[in-house]
């Protein structure tokens, strides 16, 4: 089968340089898109599938580490593998030692044809152990080794625990400003440019993103499951993984389910 791969990096010219280096050092290899970025990068991976991904960690929107999560969050259940993670970073050496020991490969801007074509002959070994796996009883998954690598990155660059989190929201409501005890929400969710703020009885709009404001609450009371959403640790009643192995939580005096992914599911451990 003839190797595919994907190309993400916002700038045109290092893109059109990538693949003709891929092209000499690789010649079967097919380049199946080339993503301008991070958004681009993970609807055409899930709409193409392929075998490998080269991405850039300095993308517009998403960056490459984030794309990578959210195609892990996204990738379906019908056993096509989840694909080989390379990026393109002009990071120093203490992040690329990062990189090494969570095993996932990396190229330097600009790309020399000496590291690119190692990082080439690694792929092709990833490549054919992954075909011989997929010729056992049970193959180890991709998927979940990738999921493994992510987390321990996006860990890397987890913000510090805030000297004073949030104790009180303040609401905009037309000409009033509501004052809500954070003891009350039961859960945040995304929500365009907004954040949606749950408590048993009532709903507010914030107008900051889930990204600023995570690092202003207590992680140890609001725990981030899934990119949109944060759920107040002890609002959580029960969680419950389905035959697919997903995780849902119901929480207490809320109708609705909340969907768990895959990159914050090893919270759930006890299951």
């Amino acid at each position: 089968m003839t190797p595919t791969a994907l190309i993400a990096e916002d700038e045109a010219l290092l893109a059109e340089n990538l693949r003709q280096e891929l092209a000499r050092c690789w010649p079967e290899l097919q380049i199946v898109a080339m993503a301008a970025h991070g958004r681009e990068a993970v609807d055409m991976a899930l709409a193409r599938r392929p075998a490998i991904l080269f991405l850039d960690i300095r993308m517009p929107g998403l960056s490459g580490l984030e794309a990578a999560a959210e195609l892990a969050e996204d990738w379906p259940d019908d056993g096509t593998p989840f694909p080989l993670l390379v990026y393109v970073t002009a990071y120093d050496q203490y992040a690329l030692r990062a990189f090494e020991q969570a095993a996932i490969d990396y190229v330097l801007k600009p790309v020399q044809p000496e590291r690119l074509a190692q990082t080439c002959q690694r792929l092709k070994t990833a490549l054919a152990q992954r075909a011989a796996a997929a010729s056992t009883a049970s193959p180890p998954s991709a998927l979940e080794s990738a999921v493994e690598q992510l987390r321990a990155l996006l860990g890397q660059g987890a913000p510090a625990a805030p000297a004073a989190p949030l104790r009180l929201l303040q609401v905009g409501v037309g000409n009033q400003i509501l004052m809500v005890p954070i003891d009350e929400v039961l859960y945040f969710e995304a929500a365009d440019k907004y954040v949606r703020v749950l408590t048993a009885d009532r709903e507010h709009l914030l107008r900051i993103s889930l990204r600023e404001l995570l690092p202003q609450l207590d992680g140890q009371r609001f725990w981030q499951v899934h990119r949109s959403l944060i759920v107040r640790a002890d609002a959580i009643e029960r969680a419950v993984r389905d035959e697919g192995g997903r995780i849902s939580l119901h929480l207490r005096g809320r109708p609705e389910k909340l969907a768990v992914s895959r990159l914050h599911a090893h919270q759930f451990k006890g299951l």
